[in-house]
C-alpha cells in the first residue's frame, strides 16, 4: 500500500469479547423472562391448591378470575422466581465453585414436581397437629435439596430466602392483604418456611440449568470465532 492511502471504510467485525458480553446480555434477558414464566405458572398451580383447600384467604374484592388468585400473586412470585434463578448461578460463578451436580433437565423436572409434591403435601395431607406437619416438609425439603443440589450455596440461599419470603408473607398478612387459615407461628403456617426453603432450591436449579446453556452457547461462538 502506498504511503498516504488509508484503508477503505467497510463493516468493522466486533471482536471476540464484545459478542460474548452481548451474547451474555441477551442470554441473561431471555433467562430472566422464561424463568418468570415458570414463576408465574407455578404461582398460578400451587396458589390455587391453597385455596381450594382453605389454607390461605383472600378479600372477594381482590381474586381474579383466572385460576382464583388475587391479580399481584403471579407477577410477584414471577418476579421472585427471575431473581432467585440468576441469583444462584451468578453467585457460583462468583465465588468460583460451578455446580456440576446432577446438570441435566431430567433431574430439573424431577425437582419441580417433587417441590409441586410437597406443596401438594402441605394443603392436602392431614395431621394431627401443625408441628407434625412442618416436621415432615421440613424433612422433605431438606430432601430435596440433597437430592438434587447438596451446596453450600444453594443450602445457604435457600435458607436466606425462606427467611426474607416469610418476613414478607408476615408484613402481607398483618396488613390484611391476605390471612392463613388456623395460624400457628406468627401470623402464617409455621410450614410456610419449608414451601419457600424447597422453592428456592428449585427455582436455583432451573436457573443454573439455563445458564449452563448460555455458556454452551457462548462457547461454541468464542471458538467459531
Amino acid at each position: 500500500m502506498a504511503e498516504g492511502e488509508t484503508e477503505s471504510p467497510g463493516p468493522k467485525k466486533r471482536g471476540p469479547y464484545i459478542s460474548s458480553v452481548t451474547s451474555r446480555s441477551v442470554n441473561l434477558i431471555i433467562r430472566g423472562v422464561v424463568l418468570f414464566f415458570i414463576g408465574v405458572f407455578l404461582a398460578l398451580v400451587l396458589n390455587l391448591l391453597q385455596i381450594q383447600r382453605n389454607v390461605t384467604l383472600f378479600p372477594p374484592d381482590v381474586i381474579a378470575s383466572i385460576f382464583s388468585s388475587a391479580w399481584w400473586v403471579p407477577p410477584c412470585c414471577g418476579t421472585a422466581s427471575a431473581v432467585i434463578g440468576l441469583l444462584y448461578p451468578c453467585i457460583d460463578r462468583h465465588l468460583g465453585e460451578p455446580h456440576k451436580f446432577k446438570r441435566e433437565w431430567s433431574s430439573v423436572m424431577r425437582c419441580v414436581a417433587v417441590f409441586v409434591g410437597i406443596n401438594h403435601a402441605s394443603a392436602k395431607v392431614d395431621f394431627d397437629n401443625n408441628i407434625q406437619l412442618s416436621l415432615t416438609l421440613a424433612a422433605l425439603s431438606i430432601g430435596l435439596w440433597w437430592t438434587f443440589d447438596r451446596s453450600r450455596t444453594g443450602f445457604g440461599l435457600g435458607v436466606g430466602i425462606a427467611f426474607l419470603a416469610t418476613l414478607v408473607t408476615q408484613l402481607l398478612v398483618y396488613n390484611g392483604v391476605y390471612q392463613y387459615t388456623s395460624p400457628d407461628f406468627l401470623y402464617v403456617r409455621s410450614w410456610l418456611p419449608c414451601i419457600f426453603f424447597a422453592g428456592g432450591i428449585t427455582m436455583g436449579n432451573i436457573g443454573r440449568q439455563l445458564a449452563m446453556y448460555e455458556c454452551k452457547v457462548i462457547a461454541e461462538k468464542s471458538h467459531q470465532e
